[in-house]
Order: structure tokens, then sequence, then C-alpha cells
């Protein structure tokens, strides 16, 4: 079975509800990134410790938030070490707006990835209607409108998230095999 860690920044709450069920779908650990963009030393070690690691934020203004990108910033001290080289990893994002350019952030996760020599996993699920119902091929793309609580996420996108954490995880199994 494949160590699989979930690291997300969430600002209102929605970005944690798709996290959960990326994680549940992985059966993955969970980091939360605070406020200032920090984690601890053990979730670092628990990052270095992971088979594959699933990256999340909310899309601000077309992009991942900023702390977010101060945590991939951080990450740099792995790429020195070639850490996560060879790690399976993933991404997802929620917005406000359908669009809300959350192909942007996918593309960071995907770039961020590709700097740390990782093996990144689409989205095979095909736009059904409910799952995948944005049509992401690059990671999880969500969406609910700006004043809805993060109880208001549609099942569809949470269905979606979840099977793609399933997915992430049997890929890092099966490249452990």
């Amino acid at each position: 079975m494949a160590k699989t860690v979930v690291i997300y920044h969430s600002g209102y709450g929605h970005t944690q509800r798709v996290a959960q069920f990326v994680a549940q779908g992985a059966n993955a650990t969970l980091i939360a990134i605070d406020a200032d963009g920090n984690i601890t030393d053990a979730d670092w070690e628990t990052l270095d410790a992971a088979d594959a690691i699933i990256f999340g934020s909310p899309t601000y203004m077309g992009m991942a938030s900023w702390q977010f990108k101060k945590f991939a910033d951080a990450s740099s001290k792995r790429w020195f070490t070639s850490a996560w080289k060879d790690k399976v990893a993933g991404g997802f994002t929620i917005s406000a707006s359908p669009s809300g350019d959350k192909l942007s952030t996918l593309q960071y996760f995907i770039t961020l990835a590709m700097q740390q020599a990782m093996i990144w996993v689409g989205q095979p699920a095909l736009n059904d209607g409910t799952v995948n119902r944005i049509g992401s091929n690059s990671g999880v793309m969500a969406q609910v409108g700006p004043t809805s609580p993060a109880e208001e996420i549609p099942q569809g996108d949470l269905d979606t998230a979840k099977a793609y954490g399933e997915r992430v995880a049997a890929v890092a199994a099966k490249l452990l095999s």
C-alpha cells in the first residue's frame, strides 16, 4: 500500500472539504498549510516519507493561493537533494466561478511536480454530467458559488475528488510493486 499525503491550503473551508474527499479515496494523511503559509517540521518529514503527494489550493485570481506558493517555494530544499524524485503527484482546486482559471492552478501544480522530478497522474474520469462535470483531465476541478458554504459543493465534484484520490494511490502502489 502506497503512503499518500494530501497537502493543501484552504482559505474558507471549501478546499479543505475537497481535500477530505481526495484523502478518503487515497487513504491519505492530510496536511493543512496554515494561514501564514507554513507547515511543521513533522509535516515535512511526512511528505518526504510519502510515495505520493497530492497538492490542493483554491484558485484565487487565476492561481494558487499565496500560502500554497510559499509552501511550494519552501519545497526547493527538497529539489536540491532530489528528495521527491519519482514520487507520484496529483492536484486539485476549487473556485467560485465555473471557469475561474482553475487550469492555471493545476498547471502550476504540474510544473511544481515536474521541477521536483515527480510523476504526475491525470484525471481519467469522463465527464458524465456528475463525475468530472467540469471536464478536467489534469486533476480535479471543483466549483461552488461565491457565497455558498463548503457543504454546498456538488456531490459529483466530491465524488470526482474521491475517485481521483483512489487513482493516485493506485498508480503509486502499482509503481511500488
